[in-house]
């Protein structure tokens, strides 16, 4: 056997336990929820074989959920960016590294809890004994912040901010200091230093953190669940309705199926878009 031929084989040895786990923990079960997507719901609920579009005509009924998704889902990333972003800097860059490892530790707290106590517990903090309380104290009365669309941001931001850092922090740690250097030796100031190096160098740490963020929240359904109280309707909060409270598998999983394909297409599109400025960029500095 030749060499290429045994490197072939031992490449193929070494990739196949991670391929059997990926076809059927991932494929299989997307082949399963597109099969039942084409069927029809039974009496008492569930599954029959057929093929029909029917599922797939009656999207419509859930438009509501699907505008809240593609609304919050890129307002709750965007938002999420421009706290993180800052957050990161500071950590990779101003603060000493006596000091890095206790606030990155600080950063990634919040993890040790379980997100739903986490988000009893701003059901209490955005609740009528919480902040509009003391508003009430100084004047502001009658201001109510939970069941509402702010309180969905305020949860969203909250719960995956740590996953926006640290990607743009491992982005800007490993930044090359020589290319600030250069730029502040050839008399650019730091704001445009920030414009013109920092930011495009770390545009894949920012690209990678929103692609995280973006894809969760596509499926989110507990943050809107208790911080919605069913005001603010998610296509997660749809499926389990569908799954589970009216047992209708066939149009929960053309939902479904319909939610992947918008996240394929969103998500390509957007690495696309980030990954050829990113390029781009990077080309001009050199």
């Amino acid at each position: 056997m030749s060499e290429g031929n045994k490197g072939r084989w031992l490449t193929g040895a070494l990739l196949a336990p991670t391929s059997a786990w990926y076809l059927i923990m991932l494929v299989m079960p997307l082949i399963v929820v597109a099969i039942f997507s084409f069927g029809e719901r039974s009496q008492y609920g569930g599954y029959v074989a057929s093929f029909t579009f029917e599922q797939y005509a009656n999207l419509p009924a859930r438009l509501t959920a699907f505008k809240n998704t593609l609304a919050y889902a890129p307002l709750g990333t965007l938002a999420s960016l421009l706290l993180a972003y800052p957050l990161a800097y500071y950590l990779a860059v101003k603060v000493s590294p006596r000091w890095r490892l206790l606030l990155l530790v600080l950063v990634i707290v919040p993890f040790w809890t379980s997100l739903l106590i986490r988000t009893y517990a701003w059901i209490f903090i955005l609740g009528g004994k919480g902040i509009p309380t003391l508003l009430g104290f100084i004047g502001f009365e009658g201001i109510r912040l939970i069941n509402t669309p702010f309180a969905v941001v305020v949860g969203i931001i909250y719960g995956y901010l740590p996953l926006m850092v640290f990607p743009i922090y491992v982005s800007l740690e490993n930044l090359d200091k020589r290319l600030l250097e250069a730029s502040d030796d050839l008399g650019s100031t730091p704001f445009r230093t920030f414009l013109q190096v920092t930011l495009p160098l770390s545009m894949p740490g920012m690209a990678t953190g929103c692609m995280l963020v973006f894809i969760l929240l596509m499926g989110e359904f507990l943050i809107p669940k208790f911080l919605g109280g069913g005001k603010v309707f998610f296509i997660g909060n749809a499926l389990v309705d569908l799954f589970v409270q009216s047992r209708n598998w066939p149009f929960g999983s053309a939902v479904a199926i319909t939610l992947v394909f918008i996240m394929l297409v969103t998500v390509t599109l957007y690495m696309r878009l980030i990954m050829g400025r990113s390029t781009g960029r990077s080309e001009s500095l050199m």
